[in-house]
């Protein structure tokens, strides 16, 4: 997904007049579909230059750790008639986790976590998707890690599109979801003296993302 305009740097397409007070976005079904998205349609991939696809989760109960994934493949496809028509799979490499302390990022790649001499990628595959209100969509998928699957839902707000100095088109979308790790096998942990878990059992996702557009296939 990469979507950038000539005109601008980092704008969204115009939304036709509006009343001076605008009514409540409806959800579901019921969301309004701005028009100028159809121009949006089409194959994307996720720029790693400019992009994060990150974590954090609480550490000792006083405080969170966040940690990034630096390696990761692609493929998007965008549709903008029709979001339910769109789709995603990212594949994250297991080994390429960054908290930015090293022994730390030993711990969590290794067979306490997530073991990424067994399972070298992380992989999440869309289902459907939903706009559920303006520029913000719910997308259903599949995520699996250390060879287990469970169903994720993601939530992804619109931020914008640009054509970017070298002519590329960029697009901007920030999602996130928190999951249980211990859905995944994920359930290592130590005890606190003053009682609690050192590691959190939910793990928040965030998903920082800018896009370009891929050319056509010939």
């Amino acid at each position: 997904m990469n979507l950038f305009s000539r005109s601008s740097l980092l704008r969204r397409p115009e939304s036709p007049a509006q009343e001076p007070t605008a009514a409540p976005v409806a959800t579901g079904a019921a969301a309004s579909l701005d028009p100028r998205m159809a121009a949006l349609t089409g194959e994307w991939m996720i720029d790693p230059a400019h992009s994060r696809i990150g974590f954090s989760v609480r550490h000792a109960m006083v405080t969170t750790v966040r940690g990034a994934f630096l390696e990761y493949e692609s493929r998007l496809h965008f549709d903008g008639r029709d979001p339910s028509r769109s789709r995603a799979e990212i594949s994250l490499v297991t080994a390429s986790v960054d908290t930015g302390v090293e022994q730390r990022d030993a711990h969590v790649i290794g067979r306490d976590f997530l073991d990424a001499r067994n399972h070298p990628r992380i992989v999440f595959v869309s289902g459907t998707v939903q706009l559920v209100g303006k520029d913000v969509y719910r997308m259903h998928g599949d995520l699996t890690i250390r060879g287990i699957t469970r169903p994720v839902t993601l939530d992804l707000t619109y931020i914008g599109y640009v054509t970017d100095p070298f002519g590329y088109e960029r697009v901007g979308f920030d999602g996130t979801t928190t999951i249980n790790r211990s859905d995944w096998g994920l359930t290592y942990n130590a005890r606190l003296a003053e009682g609690g878990a050192m590691v959190s059992e939910r793990l928040r996702l965030q998903f920082d993302i800018a896009a370009i557009r891929t050319p056509s296939a010939a």
